[in-house]
């Protein structure tokens, strides 16, 4: 039952977050390989971005990827255990092997939040229709193989997430308490704890997630070989060759408001949904 409560609990915060991962596929796919200032400039910021596309692929656009989103969140954080107790170790290879098995499901939710309108459009554009009619074109096009491609760049993505976030969100909530800016049990102290340690988290992860994310996106020939990029280290030294230092944080405001209240949404959902199933017994 807790692997289905957490499950649950991480799908509620990806409800409320999952704009936000919509408007950081798009950030780190804009200018992807370009040097500054030769391509054109459809999202300047986080916020812009928001109201971008909003506006011009309405909001249901910023909700795009939401089901295998969804999925993806189920599985990545059902496991009974939405909280800092684990240890660094053990949560970086629990990440590793969620990832890996989720990893059709990142495929699919990268290309539903990169396909826009023409006009903002950036990265390759994919035309699928929805999370089960993308899984059969991948599938019927390029096999079982062709569901994986990109799984490669996840391990290291996660690995290096799930060690950064629980080896410093119990330290930094340490910290707010010994503050004593809020009250002992506030849900503020949570919060806080979650943005400080989010500070590291993605500046340790944001390099990883670009390289992903566009792996994952890139084009493919008949083969269902990438033709952009041949691997995660090919794609990370061609981003930093291109694009310098830069290219491997964007997106990274995105990430950073995004994560915080994506952690501290589930814990919470976690803890009221384990409230409400043991007082109903």
């Amino acid at each position: 039952m807790d692997f289905i409560l957490s499950g649950v609990a991480a799908c509620g915060a990806c409800l409320f977050t999952n704009p936000l991962e919509v408007v950081k596929t798009r950030m780190q796919l804009q200018g992807e390989l370009r040097s500054r200032g030769t391509y054109q400039v459809h999202y300047k910021n986080v916020f812009h971005a928001f109201y971008t596309i909003g506006k011009v692929d309405g909001l249901s656009g910023l909700q795009k990827g939401l089901a295998p989103g969804l999925v993806y969140q189920f599985f990545m954080n059902g496991d009974g255990k939405v909280s800092a107790v684990r240890t660094t170790l053990a949560g970086a290879v629990s990440g590793v092997v969620g990832a890996v098995m989720g990893s059709p499901v990142y495929l699919v939710k990268t290309h539903l939040q990169s396909q826009s309108t023409s006009s903002i459009a950036v990265g390759h554009q994919y035309e699928h229709q929805g999370m089960m009619h993308a899984l059969k074109v991948i599938y019927k096009r390029h096999g079982v193989l062709g569901l994986w491609r990109g799984s490669s760049a996840a391990v290291p993505r996660v690995s290096v997430g799930s060690a950064a976030q629980l080896s410093t969100f119990s330290s930094s909530k340490e910290l707010v308490l010994e503050l004593q800016v809020f009250p002992k049990n506030s849900w503020l102290v949570a919060l806080s704890a979650g943005m400080i340690s989010s500070v590291v988290v993605v500046l340790a992860m944001t390099p990883f997630d670009v390289v992903s994310t566009r792996l994952y996106n890139q084009p493919v020939d008949h083969l269902g070989k990438g033709q952009l990029y041949k691997g995660f280290a090919d794609c990370f030294s061609k981003t930093l060759k291109k694009e310098g230092l830069v290219g491997l944080y964007k997106g990274l405001g995105a990430s950073y408001f995004r994560l915080g209240p994506h952690t501290i949404l589930s814990l919470f959902f976690w803890d009221e949904l384990r409230k409400f199933y043991w007082g109903a017994r």
